[in-house]
């Protein structure tokens, strides 16, 4: 057996043997402490960006430090603290943040993201677009 054909036997072998190793991941067994979400609500709108250029760096509605590369956003009525999905429908790109500040408080916007959320999701150039918000809560065991 020549040593292409050795290697090409061997990943045949190991990917047969993935499936068996598979388990379902829940919220206490998957790794590196990810949690398991579940969606309670829906809502659909336009997102914008904001940072610490537009509010000089103060303090947000909880009281945190704004920072521009954090995963937080604002939101006008959900608790501080809520963890939401936030999708934007022209890219399918999403990311889960927290809500840490009050706003946006312009007509037909749900949700204001920081700079960094806002390039991780690909409408920071754009400076906004029409987003899925995700409120979630965690999985129950």
């Amino acid at each position: 057996m020549t040593r292409t054909q050795r290697s090409v036997a061997l990943a045949i072998a190991g990917a047969l043997m993935l499936p068996s190793c598979a388990t379902q991941a829940t919220a206490s067994s998957r790794p590196n402490g990810q949690t398991e979400w579940e969606v309670s609500t829906v809502q659909h709108g336009r997102a914008s960006w904001y940072g610490t250029r537009c509010n000089g760096g103060t303090r947000t509605a909880s009281g945190e430090r704004l920072s521009n590369g954090a995963a937080t956003a604002a939101h006008k009525t959900l608790p501080m603290g809520t963890n939401v999905r936030v999708t934007n429908l022209a890219n399918g790109k999403s990311e889960i943040v927290r809500i840490t500040d009050r706003g946006p408080y312009t007509k037909g916007r749900v949700i204001d993201v920081t700079e960094g959320v806002a390039q991780r999701l690909g409408f920071f150039s754009r400076g906004v677009v029409s987003v899925k918000v995700e409120v979630l809560k965690k999985a129950e065991d």
